[in-house]
């Protein structure tokens, strides 16, 4: 990510990429060594590079020949020269080799970021979605405004 660059935007796109690659070293080269990660699946944190590396090697062995578009939508960010944060909503869509879709879900996020050098790195992520208090289920897709 270019000192120039707005660091949120950068990372969304860098991050959208490496997913729809598969590509784990892309994946993980976004984030800081010491990265603590909320994320909405399975466990309450990853902390540290290795734990959110194992994550996603297990996340992208498990597609096989499916990919993934992600979607990403109403960015907000804000950077000092050291620091930024940004939020989104993204989209994850599952789709075959011919690129037809096959299931979606909706989730939110937030990452912080700090300058490492010459690049930004996430130190921070946090993944959630909405919680319907009548079913106690997670409200995967994102009701319109």
């Amino acid at each position: 990510m270019t000192p120039k660059a707005n660091p949120g935007d950068e990372f969304f796109k860098a991050y959208t990429a490496a997913v729809h690659a598969k590509d784990l070293d892309a994946f993980v080269s976004l984030y800081d060594d010491t990265v603590r990660i909320f994320d909405t699946w399975d466990r309450w944190s990853h902390d540290g590079l290795v734990a959110w590396r194992t994550m996603a090697l297990e996340w992208f062995g498990s597609r096989g020949t499916d990919r993934v578009v992600v979607d990403v939508s109403d960015v907000r960010s804000s950077a000092t020269p050291d620091m930024a944060h940004a939020s989104a909503f993204l989209r994850f869509t599952a789709v075959d080799p011919a690129g037809k879709p096959l299931r979606s879900l909706e989730n939110r996020i937030t990452v912080v970021l700090e300058r490492r050098g010459a690049a930004w790195k996430v130190v921070h992520e946090h993944t959630s979605a909405p919680v319907n208090s009548e079913g106690l289920k997670a409200m995967l897709k994102r009701e319109p405004a």
